[in-house]
This record gives C-alpha cells, sequence and structure tokens, in this order.
C-alpha cells in the first residue's frame, strides 16, 4: 500500500482531520492497530542486511514513558497538529544472523512540534505542563517480518537537541533489549520546519548533538521520503 493512502486509511474515522495529509490534528481513536506495513519496506531489508552492527545505545532521555502497557496503539498523534509522519521499524536479532525478530515490543516517544513532551512538565527542563496528557507515545508488537509502523507528526526541536525520536525495544517479559535515538537529516528538517506549524531551524546539528555526536550514522534514518503535502515515510533497522 502507498504511504499516502496508507495514512488515510489509518486515520479514516479517527476524528478532525485538517487538511489531510499535511497537517493532522484531534485524531481520538488511537488505539487502532496497524495491520499493513509500507510498500517501501525493501529499501530497509536492502539497507539493513548490508549492515548488522547492533544499533547505538542512547538515553532514554529525561521525559521516557511513564505506563506504556497502556498506551498500545498504532496511532500515536492524540491532539498534536505537525506534518504527518508514518514510521515503520524493523528489529533484527544480531545473535540470529539478523534475522527479524517477531514478537517483541518496540516503545517509542517524540516532543511535539512546539518540542514538548507529553506527560512531563512545569518544570525547568519544560515549563508547558502536560503531566496528564499522553500525546506521541505508543507501543507496538513486532509482526513475523519483524516489524512495528506508528502514524504520528514530525517532531519539532528543543534547545541543545538536534530532531530526533526516541525508542526501546523489549522483550516479551518487558526486559530491555535496546534503547536508541533516530536523528533525521538535516535539509529535510530545515523544509518542515520552515512551515506554519513549527518554528524555525533547530538550533543544534547532528554533528554537534551530545547523543548524535559519536553515532550519527548508526541513528539517522534509513530512509526518509516525502514532502510536507503528502506527509514522510520513515524507515529505520533497529538491531538489538
Amino acid at each position: 500500500m502507498k504511504r499516502k493512502d496508507f495514512l488515510k486509511k489509518g486515520l479514516v474515522g479517527m476524528g478532525t482531520i485538517v487538511a489531510l495529509p499535511r497537517v493532522i490534528s484531534s485524531c481520538t481513536a488511537e488505539d487502532d492497530t496497524i495491520t499493513e506495513t509500507s510498500s517501501d519496506t525493501t529499501d530497509t531489508e536492502s539497507n539493513s542486511d548490508a549492515n548488522c552492527e547492533l544499533s547505538p545505545s542512547e538515553t532514554a532521555g529525561p521525559f521516557p514513558i511513564l505506563s506504556p502497557a497502556d498506551l498500545v496503539r498504532a496511532n500515536i498523534i492524540s491532539d498534536r497538529a505537525g506534518i504527518a509522519l508514518l514510521i515503520t521499524l524493523t528489529v533484527q536479532d544480531q545473535s540470529d544472523d539478523c534475522n527479524p525478530l517477531a514478537g517483541v515490543y518496540v516503545d517509542i516517544w517524540h516532543c511535539d512540534a512546539d518540542g514538548n513532551y507529553s506527560e512531563y512538565g512545569g518544570s525547568q527542563m519544560q515549563s508547558t505542563d502536560y503531566t496528564d496528557k499522553h500525546f506521541l507515545r505508543g507501543r507496538q508488537t513486532t509482526d513475523d517480518n519483524g516489524q512495528v509502523s506508528f502514524i504520528s507528526i514530525f517532531p519539532g526541536w528543543y534547545s541543545g537537541r538536534a530532531p530526533h525520536i526516541h525508542l526501546e525495544v523489549l522483550d516479551s517479559n518487558e526486559n530491555s533489549l535496546r534503547v536508541s535515538q533516530i536523528a533525521f537529516p538535516e535539509d529535510i528538517c530545515e523544509t518542515v520546519y520552515d512551515t506554519s506549524d513549527y518554528h524555525g531551524s533547530a538550533d543544534t546539528e547532528n554533528d554537534t548533538d551530545n547523543v548524535f555526536s559519536d553515532s550519527l550514522d548508526g541513528n539517522i534514518a534509513d530512509s526518509l521520503t516525502g514532502n510536507t503535502t503528502d506527509g514522510y515515510t520513515l524507515l529505520k533497522t533497529i538491531v538489538v
């Protein structure tokens, strides 16, 4: 299924959609499960076959998911607005010749277009109080191809960090297998951040970011395609 059709299919009946697929807001049925993956998965497979190194182990950051088991959902947008982003992750097991790893949990979380996280706030690190909100956080279980997909928005940025997505892979007993982060190509970020929902260029580049500076090759998205009208598709292989 094409990315544009996937986004439309995944958001039908989910509430108010503003200028789909460029801007999405007020999607309320967040617990729908995605049963189809992007037709671009061959790009992920070709990228990952050439490199079976463990994905960089990174900090979970100051705003990790507090209750991931309560956020089993494919649509993680909630009431946030921004450029549509379809995230497809493929988990591979290094100890098994980097074959797909089925039946493990993948948690992701990232900031909104303003650079704020849900479940936190009212503090020096984030003044806006979103402690009772749960946007842009979710959990899915990998399928037989080791894949999960999330419907989201392109993350914004906040001072001192390059744009990024947090993720954690856990086994069926919820033991952590790998915590990592995904970086974005800077030229695409510039294009997105020039649109009305965002706030201009990030103040930190990938190569000066304190997380990505020593591991950018392993953090950067395998593929990020699309545009600000139709939305973007991000593909990334995570090796655990």
